[in-house]
């Protein structure tokens, strides 16, 4: 874990890691690498429960969004943090996947230069190629013939492009808090958005962002903070687990410590594909997304509008809408009494495959 970082940084962050693990659920975690036809790699985390069987339901991929790596996103070393532990711990066979230039996966070369150098990097299709490569490898280390996919914002936007191309493989779709292009209108990520060129309306701000972006400690939590209706954000968000979350996206890039303040480096293509979103462009039909979907959004999220989460489910043909009033963009990493306890038990139950329920009725 973490093996390309600075060993005082490593150190520290694997100390914490060890000491919090006692207060999980008790589960094996397995770091994986898929090695592509272009030399890249993609790393992947397996986690399982331990004991008894290695697969009881089915094989779930978890999909990070535009900014946050796998593991920092859905496997963090505190109570709480954990939704990979949490359903491994349901009975689930669970792998968390980087995409090309996040986390522990290989990053383009266009990384190592100046982000004004290149145009935005890791676009949908990008994405796509890499879940397909994830979803090849995981049907043979489980044995499972489909996989489940759940996908957190530009995560839910980037399996879905891939479960329309690909219906056959996949099990179950869950897509949480995600853009679909419903309307041409979003505050902030659309038009009149610093997404948008100035120049040219209707284009991404390719000038301004470049291949990628730093993102520092203190910008993860700007629009959480302010989706928090609450003065106190401890009474909503847990600080361990917003520690751990910082922590771990910072050192899932070895050159964050290089720049004051520290700040990781988190391809730009996610934003570009989400201003198109934002002003109403799709890139994949939710008309295609032949197996059962659900669509989870919360209330209080500032990323994906009500329009999405409704055309998702009026176009596919096996779509339920789980709407959680009083929840952020950040649910499955809020408290429990915030909306978490809420949302993983409809993602676990709707995960559970007919068979299963099918013994337990």
């Amino acid at each position: 874990m973490f093996d390309r970082l600075v060993p005082a940084l490593a150190g520290a962050l694997l100390m914490t890691t060890n000491l919090a693990m006692a207060a999980e659920p008790a589960v094996i975690r397995v770091d994986r690498h898929v090695d592509l036809a272009t030399g890249e790699r993609l790393f992947v985390r397996e986690v399982r429960r331990a004991g008894g069987p290695a697969e009881i339901n089915s094989a779930v991929l978890l999909v990070h969004g535009a900014r946050v790596p796998g593991v920092a996103s859905f496997d963090l070393p505190v109570p709480g943090g954990s939704l990979a532990a949490d359903l491994a711990a349901a009975g689930h066979l669970v792998y968390i996947l980087d995409l090309r230039g996040y986390g522990q996966s290989s990053r383009p070369e266009a990384m190592a230069h100046a982000a004004i150098d290149s145009a935005p990097l890791i676009r949908t299709n990008d994405a796509v190629a890499d879940i397909a490569a994830a979803v090849d490898a995981i049907t043979e280390w489980s044995g499972d013939t489909q996989v489940s996919i759940v996908g957190w914002a530009t995560g839910g936007h980037w399996a879905a492009a891939f479960a329309a191309q690909h219906p056959q493989i996949v099990e179950r779709l869950v897509l949480y808090n995600t853009l679909y292009g419903g309307s041409n209108e979003h505050k902030s990520l659309g038009h009149g958005s610093p997404l948008e060129d100035p120049l040219k309306p209707g284009q991404f701000n390719i000038s301004s962002f470049g291949a990628y972006r730093f993102n520092t400690r203190a910008s993860l939590f700007t629009a959480w903070d302010n989706s928090i209706p609450a003065p106190d954000k401890t009474t909503w968000r847990n600080p361990r687990v917003a520690d751990a979350y910082a922590d771990a996206a910072l050192a899932s890039d070895e050159t964050s410590i290089t720049r004051e303040p520290p700040s990781f480096r988190s391809p730009s293509g996610a934003m570009a594909d989400s201003f198109e979103l934002a002003i109403g462009k799709r890139q994949w039909a939710a008309a295609a997304l032949t197996m059962p979907v659900m669509v989870v959004r919360s209330g209080y999220d500032f990323w994906s509008r009500t329009q999405d989460a409704q055309d998702i489910v009026a176009e596919a043909p096996q779509a339920e809408l789980v709407t959680i009033p009083e929840a952020t963009h950040f649910v499955h990493l809020d408290r429990a009494d915030a909306g978490r306890s809420v949302f993983l038990r409809a993602v676990t139950q709707f995960l559970e495959p007919p068979r299963a329920q099918q013994v337990g009725e």
